[in-house]
């Protein structure tokens, strides 16, 4: 799996911890290992312009997706999906940091931004919520995808409440 990382933000955040829960979540979604990512962790008045120009929304967002090749997961009976290019994420420490503080279950920045790029690669892989039904299927594989990851590593913390971006 070929993920990149680029950190424009000026804020230090934990970009081995994005690194490796991406690469769990597009393992744990059967995505095809020699698929390439890329996550750019940028400042607020940066994610504002990409808000404003992409969803024709004011104000920084906390996470962005910008899928490529649209790749899906494999169906159940297949083994993995093709190779591709996935596409960007693109991630706000700054709306990351608020979020974290004001969850029902108060976490960091950088536990926030790993729940984020799940977020953000379930977005590129075509899941979304919009609608109760597809909310509560994302949100529910987001949490699984989470803890998992956490579980593995050993982190501990609290399960981060789902984002609603």
């Amino acid at each position: 799996m070929s993920i990149d990382v680029n950190n424009e933000s000026g804020t230090e955040v934990d970009e081995q911890a994005i690194l490796d829960i991406a690469r769990y979540a597009l393992a744990r979604m059967r995505i095809h290992p020699l698929s390439e990512l890329s996550v750019i962790v940028v400042d607020a008045d940066a994610m504002e312009q990409l808000h404003i120009q992409w969803m024709d929304l004011p104000g920084p967002t906390d996470v962005m997706s910008f899928p490529m090749d649209e790749l899906r997961p494999p169906a159940k009976d297949e083994d993995e999906a093709p190779q591709g290019l996935l596409g960007d994420i693109v991630l706000c420490p700054e709306v990351a940091e608020r979020q974290g503080k004001e969850a029902p279950t108060q976490h960091t920045m950088d536990e926030e931004l790993q729940l984020l790029t799940v977020h953000g690669v379930l977005h590129l892989l075509g899941y979304d919520h919009e609608q109760p039904d597809e909310k509560a299927e994302m949100f529910g594989l987001q949490s699984a995808i989470v803890d998992g990851w956490r579980a593995e590593k050993g982190r501990t913390g609290p399960s981060p409440a789902p984002t609603v971006s």
